[in-house]
């Protein structure tokens, strides 16, 4: 049954307020996602007191202009941005009394499907008296570059417990993976919990996206073991150029140089990072040392070794791969628990989801625990992880300078060692946030603002520098958790790195019985998804040239990783500027041989001026009986150039020396202006193809119609003298 609407769009009558949702029956209660049953005091007179989406309507209808009063009462917030300001509203969906619908997790706030996925952002509300905002921040440039204000006056404490629970799901994850990812950038392990937990903080203010969460990744690990040589100081400083590139890239409105790296460059990249880190961690779990870093000596090494492998690690390690790949078959295969079952299946469902979802924490402590018995009993199969200093990293400047046992690095040189990083890096780090942060927020109903997010990641890579953190971006398998856990705002951060630093401060000493081989366990299982088969077979499919790109990119990765994402980046250039330089044109001849068409099928720019003129010379003066009028259709042109212009003055020229005429239909008014503006001379154009295939005949038959404008030359013409007489 759909709701009534008292009022609709704009401003309704009355007084502004909405209808109180106990006014509703209980049917339209139902359909307004509230349910059966009482309304709490407290509960109504906020929603009484709650702005409209639209204008200051009352009513209780579900539409999305003004009114819809009864579906905006209940609605938990969906939308970061704030429509007083930006101009834009989204429809918002809510669970029964007020808490908002989540994503897949145990807990759902009143009620809503598991399926849905929920935001906590703020609240939009209308327009206010004197074109205003709702928010309490005066301050409309505040907002814009802190989304925490935009949400946070507006936070319901029925999303505090989840947050609470998303937090600590993505803590349990990240406490483990950073340890093991450490070890991937060439690090000690300290350093992957340092770079753990200011990235969570940062975004958590000026993110906006609810579910990304930043901190270390297998790939930014990979990239950083070969920019900053196993050197801390390197690493550190990187992470600080990195965060002022990408702080000055938002600044700047920079974000679209991300859309020139393609997605066959990426997924290739990915693929191949898939392979080189499982592999990496291969002589973790057979526990052999001293393999080198490169991959193909790495292979090498490791199957030349393979009959040293320690029995202890290589049982321990594929026990916990065998463990960690069931625990996530299981969670996939999770049926969702409905609120209508008994107490004991619901409680049963939260213990296998809390299992699974913390499977990282719990493998790697229960590996702890075995190498822990071990020890007390005088043995110690397993290489450890060993010991971790104790205590929060000091809060200082990066290093600009390194001193070695031969003297000293300066900082010019430090720079130039790590080369072509300071821009694979920050690029690398801000197209995998972005990449994440828009699928979750196309998964989840609400927007992202890009330049915003080059911000957050700057400023959060800067202030990292300060606490010893290698660079961070978002990470893909943690915002899924996150996502899955039922995280309403960006504060689940909070919950996340307040975490890392319990750990760093209290539990540094427990790390040192950590295997390695349950470590590798956990990075191999969190980079076998990236690789993605059956990207080839559907490049082969769809587009088989940008298979050549993604080759490219896979194969030179393996030998090293900037030369794979360079080399790829090239290709796809040259790929692209091909495609420019050489549009598709059709060439048809009408009215038996008479005339000539051409139709270029995309813009013409100046790399193209040559062949759109090889294309009709070849057909307009080398055929048998040539015609005598070619008509160019340019309704597939939407911008011309002054290089094109120019070759099209002289292939007027040309034509016009062999008696054959060039006239233009179907111009869109950006390159009509252009020409008219050349003055080009014999410039003749029609509105359509068939008024210049009639005229054309016309001529042709000797009447001499005239098109509907012609230009003459002219003392201020845009082209030299030359092309023009």
């Amino acid at each position: 049954m759909p709701l009534r609407r008292a009022g609709h769009g704009g401003r309704g009558p009355g007084t502004g307020s909405e209808a109180p949702a106990a006014a509703l029956t209980q049917e339209e209660q139902h359909v307004a996602g509230r349910g059966p049953g009482p309304a709490s005091p407290e509960r109504d007179q906020q929603q009484r007191q709650r702005p409209g989406l639209h204008g200051t309507g009352s009513g209780t209808g579900t539409g999305t202009g003004g009114g819809g009063g009864a579906r905006r009462l209940l609605r938990s917030p969906r939308l970061l941005l704030c429509p007083g300001h930006m101009g834009q509203s989204r429809r918002l969906r809510s669970g029964p009394g007020g808490a908002p619908r989540l994503g897949a997790g145990p807990e759902r706030a009143g009620g809503g499907r598991a399926g849905d996925s929920g935001a906590a952002m703020a609240a939009p509300g209308p327009r206010q008296r004197g074109g205003g905002c709702p928010c309490p921040c005066p301050c409309p440039a505040a907002r814009r570059r802190l989304p925490v204000l935009r949400w946070l006056p507006r936070y319901n404490p029925a999303w505090l417990r989840l947050d609470l629970v998303a937090g600590l799901s993505v803590g349990l994850t990240v406490v483990p993976q950073a340890l093991a990812y450490a070890e991937v950038a060439g690090l000690p392990p300290e350093y992957g919990l340092y770079s753990s937990f200011m990235g969570c903080f940062v975004y958590c203010f000026l993110g906006t996206a609810k579910d990304v969460t930043l901190g270390p990744t297998a790939i930014m690990s990979l990239l950083v073991s070969s920019y900053a040589f196993h050197e801390p100081v390197y690493a550190i400083l990187l992470t600080f150029l990195s965060g002022c590139i990408q702080l000055a890239m938002g600044l700047l409105h920079l974000g679209f140089l991300l859309d020139f790296i393609s997605c066959p460059v990426i997924k290739g990249f990915t693929s191949a990072a898939s392979i080189t880190i499982s592999f990496n961690q291969i002589k973790n779990i057979l526990g052999l040392r001293g393999i080198p870093r490169q991959f193909f000596l790495q292979v090498y090494e490791t199957l030349r070794r393979i009959g040293e492998t320690r029995v202890g690690d290589a049982v321990l390690g594929l026990s916990c791969l065998a463990v960690l790949a069931g625990l996530r078959a299981m969670k996939s295969r999770l049926p969702r628990a409905a609120r209508v079952e008994p107490l004991s299946v619901r409680v049963s469902y939260l213990i296998i989801w809390t299992t699974t979802t913390a499977r990282n924490a719990l493998v790697v402590l229960f590996a702890g625990l075995v190498a822990y018995s071990f020890q007390v009993m005088g043995s110690q199969p397993f290489i450890l992880t060993g010991n971790i200093p104790e205590g929060l990293p000091a809060f200082r400047l990066p290093r600009f300078s390194m001193a070695t046992p031969n003297g000293t690095i300066p900082f010019q040189s430090m720079v130039e060692d790590m080369g072509v990083g300071l821009a694979v890096v920050p690029l690398m780090g801000l197209l995998e946030t972005i990449a994440i942060a828009k699928a979750f927020a196309s998964q989840n109903d609400y927007r992202i603002d890009t330049n915003q997010e080059l911000l957050a990641m700057g400023f959060a890579n800067i202030l990292g520098s300060f606490v010893s953190s290698y660079p961070i971006t978002g990470s893909f398998g943690r915002t899924a958790v996150n996502a899955q856990s039922g995280v309403c705002t960006p504060a689940g951060g909070l919950v996340t790195g307040a975490l890392v630093l319990l750990s760093l401060a209290y539990l540094t000493s427990l790390f040192y019985y950590i295997p390695k081989a349950a470590l590798a366990a956990v990075i191999i299982l969190a980079v076998v998804p990236m690789f993605d088969a059956g990207i080839f077979r559907t490049l082969w499919r769809v587009k088989r040239l940008d298979l050549v790109p993604l080759c490219v990119t896979f194969l030179l990765c393996f030998w090293e990783v900037q030369y794979g994402i360079m080399a790829g980046m090239l290709v796809s250039g040259i790929l692209l500027l091909y495609s420019i330089a050489r549009p598709p044109i059709k060439v048809l001849e009408v009215s038996d041989g008479d005339m000539l068409l051409v139709q270029p099928w995309s813009s013409l720019h100046f790399p193209a001026t040559e062949c759109l003129r090889d294309a009709v010379c070849s057909h307009a003066l080398t055929a048998a009986s040539p015609p005598r009028l070619v008509i160019l259709d340019c309704c597939h042109i939407s911008s011309i150039d002054y290089t094109v212009v120019a070759g099209l003055a002289e292939l007027l020229q040309e034509l016009h020396k062999h008696g054959l005429s060039l006239a233009f239909c179907s111009l869109q008014d950006p390159v009509l202006k252009v020409l008219l503006s050349a003055d080009l001379e014999g410039f003749q154009h029609f509105p359509s193809r068939e008024e210049a295939e009639r005229c054309g005949g016309t001529e042709l038959g000797g009447s001499g119609a005239a098109p509907i404008a012609s230009a003459s030359t002219s003392q201020s013409s845009l082209l030299p003298a030359g092309l023009i007489h």
